[in-house]
């Protein structure tokens, strides 16, 4: 029976042992799968062209605390619009924040705010605080980033709150902003 026994243990280690497969890194790999979608040829990778622009904005009650600018070019409808503000600079190095960015201040809140259109967009300011009383670290010389997203971009793939990964993801370089004025 002992003799029995070891025998179907020694058989049933060979067969589970060969239904596992290779083993990779990350651990056992599985069957090839089916043939992707091919892309174009002689393109690698992602090529998804991303607008962007580069605006300075004045919050005053004159514009009453908001600026419109004009897209150079229309948008597509479906295309998406991230803005981020300029919030500082650490070791030479532009620090952006994605709005709606909200700010806690004593007398209240602070919201830079914007929204969009396929022929423009706006930014401005909200709250509960008094926004005359604002010093002009948070209403002059304001500067915005926009990053305009195809309609098509694969979404899922990347945090949009996180400028580097975007501008990364979309091959965006310095260079690439258009500076705009406002209407």
């Amino acid at each position: 029976m002992k003799r029995l026994l070891s025998i179907f243990s020694l058989l049933a280690l060979v067969v589970f042992q060969a239904c596992e497969g290779p083993v990779g890194p990350e651990g056992p790999i599985g069957p090839q799968g089916p043939q992707g979608i091919q892309g174009t040829p002689g393109q690698d990778g992602v090529n998804i062209v991303g607008t962007t622009y580069e605006a300075e904005a004045n919050f005053s009650a004159e514009n009453e605390y908001g600026e419109v600018f004009d897209f150079p070019e229309e948008l597509f409808e479906g295309d998406v619009v991230l803005v981020y503000r300029l919030v500082g600079v650490f070791e030479d190095r532009p620090i952006w924040r994605q709005l709606p960015q909200t700010v806690f201040l004593e007398d209240g809140i602070l919201m830079y705010n914007f929204d969009f259109t396929v022929l423009d967009f706006a930014v401005f300011l909200d709250g509960t605080t008094d926004f005359s009383l604002l010093g002009p670290e948070w209403t002059d010389e304001q500067i915005f980033r926009i990053v305009v997203v195809p309609s098509d971009f694969p979404s899922g793939r990347i945090d949009f709150s996180d400028y580097e990964a975007v501008t990364t993801w979309l091959n965006i370089k310095e260079e690439d902003f258009v500076k705009i004025t406002s209407k």
